[in-house]
């Protein structure tokens, strides 16, 4: 039987607390070297922006208020999940909270992505993931499996794994589909097509390629061509905002 919303929460604050402090660990000695991806087609010097230029002009936004019994979300994710080389507040997942408690749709975020992460580290992370008890899992990793060439068949054990427990769980999945360049020939195709056939399969709430406008964009990406500047990161909340209100809306 799953706790009241008011042990949850409980529960759920003190899960955040914990995993915003491994995020903070994990940043200082993550890597961000080309081996992150978010699907980007760019490469090295890609011609964006570098984090302190964008870092400089922007403030901080107040806290958000989040009303009791909101339904709580869990991103798991890589390096953009968690704004690579940004501050908390201006990675997407903290953009589309702010965005939907503005719409009149809060819901308490459980940011557990982490530079780096491939499914495989996906799945090692869902014990204690799912101790938040998230009502909304977004799963948007596969994209450093992708640029290593996991095979495929592993990529979707991996995430069929997440999607499966997470359900058992009680929450309800929204994938997010990650391309890889397209130079990664019939590996590329493959990869491309996994997304939403597992999606289809296993009838979950699913958005094509999530970084549509970000990925390859060279101003809408730090200087390392990889990972999305602020601008970046509202688009990338733009793209995911509907899917995710919708996912929302879906509960009980």
């Amino acid at each position: 039987m799953r706790r009241t919303r008011a042990a949850r929460r409980r529960i759920g604050a003190w899960i955040s607390a914990l995993l915003a402090l491994f995020a903070l660990v994990a940043g200082c000695g993550g890597d961000s070297s080309s081996s992150e991806t978010g699907a980007s087609e760019a490469g090295p010097g890609g011609g964006g922006l570098d984090a302190s230029d964008e870092l400089a002009d922007e403030a901080a936004p107040p806290p958000v208020a989040v009303p009791d019994g909101a339904p709580t979300v869990l991103f798991l994710s890589d390096s953009i999940g968690a704004g690579l080389h940004l501050a908390e507040h201006q990675a997407y997942p903290a953009v589309l909270q702010r965005r939907l408690v503005e719409a009149d749709q809060p819901f308490r975020l459980v940011n557990a992505s982490e530079s780096g992460r491939t499914t495989a580290g996906g799945v090692a992370a869902l014990d204690w993931t799912l101790r938040s008890e998230p009502d909304v899992v977004v799963i948007a990793l596969g994209g450093n499996d992708g640029l290593r060439g996991v095979p495929i068949a592993e990529i979707e054990r991996n995430l069929r794994t997440m999607i499966e427990r997470s359900r058992e769980a009680g929450a309800r999945v929204l994938l997010l589909g990650i391309r890889i360049p397209e130079n990664y020939g019939d590996y590329a195709t493959e990869f491309d097509e996994l997304y939403p056939a597992l999606a289809d399969q296993l009838e979950i709430d699913f958005l094509p390629f999530y970084m549509e406008g970000v990925g390859g964009v060279p101003e809408l990406n730090l200087s390392d061509g990889l990972h999305p500047t602020p601008d970046g990161h509202r688009k990338l909340a733009d793209n995911v905002a509907p899917a995710l209100s919708a996912a929302l809306d879906a509960l009980e």
